[in-house]
């Protein structure tokens, strides 16, 4: 790559999404500010959450403010500019972002990490009647307004229906049930999964420790069950299962905004952006991915926030050389990784390759690693 001296010109580095890999670069900009580089920073939100923390502010071991990142602060913190608005295209042609209600912004470098939604547009009645875990703040909202709803109805019968198996759908059931009753003595949770197994992409001592503990604390488990039909007091399976409900969550496999791929932006078969191993875009290398946006070509992963936390430092450095004209350097993610999925008591189970255990020490390592990536917003 040709040197350009960064003083030629100013540059406009434009960040598209407040996610973990962004919070982390930002933060960084902040520490290692460039000359003449102007930093912008597009979000809905003001507050970012913290994946690894969700699960634990479902179940109420968290507050709000312990579980979110402030990014008026951090931008402040950046010397970026904020703009609260919504990303809803991209004019590569001029390099310029559409937003939702200010006009076309433009840039000379974009990193991009505005997250996943589970994918609702193959159920019928999905889109109109579940309610998506993401986007979190929607997911929250509505979260704490059954909570509202039970505390001031407690003798009401209160039906969740929950469909995902995954980590995700798991750990909403297990945060959920224990959330909720110490509310009410009338709750029943049921979780769908179309798969033989839950977690399928761990090993199977995971998947039945957490098939023994969702039994055990009465939440029903309906495994090998496709929905095929979602009302809005009900779920319809392909095999005829109906199940009355109050309330919806989706909690399936993720997917991209459209306006992604109809950008032009090279991407995979879901419409994730395909990056090479620099965080580039294939079709774009002045354009950044990162998190569960971007699929590595040469090395995918799960959509697991694990990643995306990982990919905040490399992307940082790749941005800091573009901009100073150096080579960029590879990041290879790990094969392997640990994953501690909180069982919703204050424990939590850890799963490695073949390997997984269970225990409330887990919870407080889990506890101690989450409060510490939180921890290093508030010295900003």
């Amino acid at each position: 790559m040709m040197k350009a001296a960064i003083n030629d010109r100013s540059k406009d580095l434009v960040f598209i999404g407040g996610g973990h890999s962004s919070a982390i670069a930002l933060q960084l900009f902040g520490l290692n500010p460039l000359p003449q580089v102007r930093l912008i920073l597009i979000s809905d939100t003001l507050k970012t959450p913290y994946s690894g923390m969700l699960p634990g502010h479902v179940a109420g071991f968290y507050s709000y403010k312990e579980t979110h990142i402030d990014l008026q602060r951090l931008a402040d913190f950046a010397k970026a500019k904020l703009y609260l608005d919504r990303a809803i295209g991209l004019d590569l042609a001029n390099n310029k972002v559409i937003c939702e209600q200010n006009p076309p912004l433009a840039f000379d470098y974009l990193s991009i990490d505005i997250g996943s939604t589970p994918d609702t547009i193959s159920v019928t009645g999905a889109t109109e009647y579940a309610i998506p875990v993401k986007p979190v703040p929607k997911f929250l909202s509505r979260w704490n307004e059954i909570l509202k709803t039970a505390s001031e109805r407690p003798d009401r019968p209160l039906t969740i229906s929950i469909v995902g198996g995954g980590a995700g759908g798991v750990e909403l059931a297990m945060n959920a049930k224990h959330r909720l009753d110490r509310i009410t003595d009338n709750l029943k949770i049921h979780l769908f999964h179309r798969g033989e197994r839950l977690l399928e992409s761990h090993n199977r001592w995971v998947s039945k420790r957490l098939q023994k503990i969702l039994l055990d604390r009465g939440i029903n488990l309906h495994l090998q069950e496709r929905v095929s039909e979602v009302f809005p007091d009900r779920i319809i399976c392909e095999s005829g299962l109906n199940v009355e409900c109050n309330y919806i969550f989706w909690v399936t496999q993720a997917s991209a905004p459209k306006w992604i791929k109809k950008s032009g932006l090279t991407t995979d078969s879901q419409g994730f952006i395909l990056v090479r191993d620099t965080l580039q875009s294939l079709s774009h290398p002045h354009i950044f991915a990162a998190g569960d946006i971007a699929t590595m070509k040469d090395y995918p992963r799960p959509k697991a926030g694990v990643f995306a936390v990982r990919q905040g430092q490399p992307l940082f450095e790749n941005l800091h050389r573009i901009l100073r004209g150096e080579t960029l350097k590879p990041y290879i993610p790990q094969k392997q990784y640990l994953s501690l999925i909180g069982t919703g008591d204050k424990s939590a189970i850890a799963s490695w390759g073949k390997f997984g255990f269970h225990s409330p020490l887990l919870w407080l390592w889990k506890d101690y690693i989450d409060r510490q990536f939180m921890n290093r917003f508030d010295r900003t």
